[in-house]
């Protein structure tokens, strides 16, 4: 009987030990999914800036098509073609192949300068909204330089509203803003990317939703 008595009095630090675990395993799990969670507290959206397809596609159409119009060009001055499948025989040197020398030497200036703002990741950045720490956050990635580095904070507490834009026509414009108490509106969408209506519609719903403020220019 004594054995009995001693062996229960054994176990019983035992499972206290497992029962104290499976609390503290219990309060770890409960804190992962609490809504109080990182993700709630931060919403970032990276900017992809310069580097794009469109302007992959543009800085390499652009370079074949300055380099086309100066092996024509140059053809021209030496008098026979430098490629077979581009004839330059009924194309006289000055003006016509002099203008070609011209146009590809501006192609590949404006190819280089694509080329270099995708390299330099121009206009890449990200806007974060830190709730955590009660800040609104725009950083971007400009030319080397002294301003290489941009970066804008604001105190998500002066936050007034989010203001759509849409403007229909020709040249139909769709353009999303944060308002800043005492500031100019600030624009958030991408320069160069233009947002469907229903991408519009959704991005504002998720930041007033996450900002609790209220949408200005739907109707």
């Amino acid at each position: 009987m004594s054995s009995f008595i001693s062996k229960k009095v054994v176990h019983l630090p035992f499972l206290k030990s497992i029962k104290k675990q499976n609390n503290k395993l219990f309060r770890e799990v409960k804190m992962t999914i609490s809504p109080d969670s990182i993700d709630d507290l931060i919403f970032r959206e990276q900017v992809v800036g310069s580097r794009r397809l469109s302007n992959y596609w543009w800085a390499s159409i652009i370079f074949l098509g300055a380099f086309g119009f100066f092996i024509v060009g140059l053809s021209s001055y030496l008098g026979f073609n430098l490629l077979p499948f581009l004839n330059a025989s009924e194309i006289t040197f000055f003006p016509q192949g002099l203008v070609m020398c011209f146009y590809s030497l501006v192609g590949f200036l404006l190819s280089l300068y694509l080329w270099l703002i995708i390299l330099w990741s121009v206009g890449e950045g990200y806007n974060e909204f830190n709730k955590k720490e009660g800040t609104f956050c725009i950083f971007r990635w400009g030319f080397p330089g002294k301003n290489r580095r941009i970066q804008l904070t604001y105190a998500l507490k002066d936050i007034e509203a989010i203001r759509v834009e849409m403007k229909e026509g020709i040249n139909p414009k769709r353009a999303l803003y944060i308002q800043i108490k005492g500031k100019p509106d600030i624009p958030l969408t991408r320069i160069g990317e233009p947002m469907t209506l229903g991408e519009l519609e959704r991005k504002a719903a998720e930041l007033a939703s996450f900002l609790q403020v209220s949408i200005e220019g739907l109707q």
